[in-house]
């Protein structure tokens, strides 16, 4: 059955009004608008409420038109007072219950045609300014549908409508519910008082009247804008067959990159996910009820409670209580004990369907069993690390080059961060220029000349504390998609030395939060040429995961040096390299060919480890054998495709949107803030990263793990099974978004 909620808050709203003794029989009708739709369930027409049940709500849209479904009233037909409540919805957006009832002391006003003035700042703050009277008109027509619409565009949430009974509005079910009650007790208190002694009855002062409306049309204005400054979300049938990770096919053998594919099967528009990520960081917070969130709270404090523990010993010699930012979760870190394949289990025995996958490396899934037990063999012989050369160094080289030709040579070091540092200073010896230019927004890692424009664009030295001056000053930032501004930032450094390189996230930054139209890398490119200076990818998140091929391969850009992490040793730690021409590559060289001027200082006594690079090496031929980058990608096309169609079943303004393995789900926008307008971002980044935050503890608490609410991963261990299940519990969660 289609709005399924929608019509149980409608029975819900009944069976609360018949236990309170404000409805009777088959009188009055009840409402609730359909979130995300021009429709809303209204009770049918002279219907016992006493056996009312979710069937029987009948859907009627905007125009007071009647949509019947197959599967909903069987033959009951709405409200003869449609058109009114159609007319309500149109004019007030803020408005998302509506209780039209003819209880006794207010319909006692409704004859005598007396308005109720301001008699407390508690009915001024809920009802309005007063309880005005509607003119007359016969029940069921027009002329009453539009003598409502004209009274309800003043704001106020009840009315007295003469000769016939009242109607209440709401921003919700709950809060159309108390407003009937309210007005029902400010009737019996104003029809006391007038008989007790008439003309002698006194308002509150304007002043307070004046503060306590403010109020009230703040928090209209606040809900309307959730309607108003909405986009239409996607629609997806309800019958439409979710994509499925069963369908891709064994590889053959000695397959290409190519030829395995890629995790993108349809690359987002881009367009029009940007359209609909501005509408949501333009829209109100909406986040959990307030009573969901408690309960999600509760579930931390009663489930959690060896988590809880641990990480308060932590505090005590671990600065914050974690070691890694993954692990910043709200209310508290969770502490992990088993991880596999596709689920985690905490210390307290909660099994969680696991979306971080350790931040992206475990293309395979967690403690992918084959790899571990090659691995194991290698130590067994070499131990973890020897210090002199490991043949798996080189295995490790040559399969990054078979996937990845223009990777003629590849150096190993112990991290993302480590690899930008290196690529960076490679580029700036290669071309003898000093400037480096990235995408303002994007991470590249902790290392002083990258942390400029972290996260937020524009934002320069923001987050650069400990950094001196000069550790930044020939790192230059350009907005988002923003070519202009990358052109004008390598004409302005052709006069301070020239552009050594320019670095970004191929799928744009932080992993494509800020999606870049799929020609980008392309003109990126194309500029580069013509500045002479290097481009870097930085694949730490997209190198295998993309494909076998990474980025450049789908996208058909070949940079200059290209930055590995995470899934280049599989999971396993020292997870860092750099790669590119051989050309390129010539600055790292180690002194063994003789040249040693021309060389580059890096290192890492533990960076080209026998066990972190026979991971990579193993990883990558299972990830070939498997072709798990391609299934994890269609375990994301389920996941995306599931997650719309419950943003649309729901009508809510989020947005998923996902390149390949690589899923989105946001629901406050908080990177999409930034310092173009400095004073949205300064107001609103603290509001919206907290509802990111309550909003992945939700979908923890249901047994999600997300990174930071916000981002997830699949892997090759996520079945249509898993996807199912996760979806299931991303509808309960939904279920308790505010409003809905």
């Amino acid at each position: 059955m289609k709005h399924r909620l929608s019509r149980q808050h409608v029975v819900d709203m009944c069976r609360t009004m018949l236990d309170r003794g404000y409805l009777k029989a088959t009188e009055g009708n009840v409402s609730v608008r359909i979130p995300g739709h021009e429709l809303y369930a209204v009770t049918p027409s002279n219907y016992d409420y006493d056996r009312m049940r979710v069937d029987d709500i009948c859907i009627v849209d905007f125009n007071g038109k009647h949509v019947p479904d197959p599967d909903g009233a069987g033959g009951l037909v709405p409200s003869i007072e449609c058109g009114m409540h159609a007319n309500v919805y149109r004019e007030r957006p803020d408005v998302n219950a509506i209780v039209h009832t003819h209880q006794p002391y207010a319909s006692a006003l409704a004859f005598l045609r007396k308005p109720i003035p301001a008699l407390t700042d508690e009915q001024v703050r809920f009802l309005g300014k007063e309880v005005a009277i509607i003119d007359y008109a016969p029940s069921g027509t027009g002329f009453l549908a539009k003598n409502v619409q004209k009274k309800v565009a003043s704001g106020d949430n009840a009315f007295i409508i003469a000769n016939h009974g009242v109607v209440a509005l709401g921003t919700d079910p709950d809060r159309a519910v108390f407003n009937m009650a309210l007005l029902e007790k400010v009737s019996i208190a104003y029809l006391m008082a007038l008989t007790s002694e008439a003309g002698k009855v006194y308002t509150i002062p304007d002043t307070i009247r004046e503060i306590a409306f403010s109020k009230l049309r703040k928090d209209e204005k606040r809900i309307a804008a959730q309607i108003t400054e909405a986009v239409e979300p996607i629609r997806v049938p309800a019958d439409e067959e979710l994509p499925s990770s069963s369908v891709v096919e064994a590889p053959a053998e000695s397959a290409t990159s190519a030829e395995l594919g890629y995790s993108i099967s349809e690359y987002p528009d881009v367009d029009d996910t940007m359209r609909r990520l501005k509408a949501l960081v333009a829209q109100p917070l909406r986040g959990l009820r307030h009573d969901a969130l408690l309960d999600t709270l509760n579930y931390f404090e009663t489930k959690c409670t060896a988590s809880k523990e641990i990480t308060e010993r932590a505090k005590k010699r671990i600065p914050g209580g974690v070691q890694h930012n993954l692990a910043f979760n709200y209310p508290f870190p969770l502490a992990i004990d088993k991880a596999e394949g596709a689920y985690l289990t905490d210390r307290d025995g909660n099994v969680y369907i696991d979306f971080l996958q350790a931040g992206g490396p475990t293309i395979l899934g967690s403690n992918y069993a084959p790899v571990n037990e090659r691995v194991a063999e290698v130590i067994k012989e070499s131990g973890p690390v020897t210090g002199l050369f490991h043949e798996y160094e080189l295995k490790l080289a040559e399969i990054i080059h078979q996937y990845m030709p223009h990777i003629e040579m590849y150096r190993s070091l112990g991290s993302g961060t480590e690899a930008v540092m290196a690529a960076v200073r490679a580029a700036r010896a290669g071309t003898g220029k000093k400037m480096v230019i990235k995408v303002g927004g994007a991470y590249h890692g902790w290392s002083d000349t990258v942390v400029y424009g972290l996260r937020v664009p524009g934002s320069f030295r923001m987050n650069a504390k400990g950094i001196p001056f000069g550790a930044t000053g020939r790192t230059r930032e350009a907005f988002p998609h923003d070519l202009g501004t990358l052109r004008r930032k390598l004409i302005e450094n052709r006069v301070r030395g020239g552009t050594a390189a320019v670095i970004v996230e191929p799928l744009g930054p932080e992993s494509g939060t800020r999606p870049v139209p799929k020609d980008f890398n392309a003109n990126v490119r194309k500029l580069c040429d013509e500045f002479g200076a290097m481009l870097i990818f930085d694949e730490v998140v997209t190198g295998f995961r993309t494909g076998l091929g990474g980025a450049a391969g789908y996208f058909g850009v070949t940079p200059d040096l290209t930055v590995f992490g995470k899934a280049v040793s599989g999971g396993y730690p020292m997870a860092g390299g750099v790669g590119g021409s051989a050309k390129a590559m010539a600055v790292f060289g180690s002194g063994l060919d003789g040249k040693n001027g021309a060389h580059i200082q890096v290192g890492g006594t533990l960076s080209a480890n026998p066990l972190s690079c026979a991971a990579g090496y193993f990883a990558i031929q299972e990830m070939a054998r498997t072709n798990a980058p391609v299934i994890a990608g269609k375990a994301g096309d389920r996941l995306t495709r599931g997650l719309q169609k419950l943003i649309d079943k729901y009508g809510l303004p989020y947005v998923a949107y996902n390149q390949g393995s690589i899923v989105h789900l946001e629901s406050s926008a908080v990177l999409m803030l930034d310092m173009r307008n400095p004073v949205k971002l300064f107001k609103e980044n603290k509001g919206r990263k907290k509802l990111m935050e309550q909003m992945g503890a939700a979908y923890a608490a249901h047994g999600v793990i997300t990174l930071a609410g916000s981002r997830m991963y699949t892997s090759m261990a996520d079945t249509d099974e898993v996807i199912d299940d996760a979806l299931s519990r991303f509808d309960q969660v939904f279920a308790q978004v505010e409003g809905v």
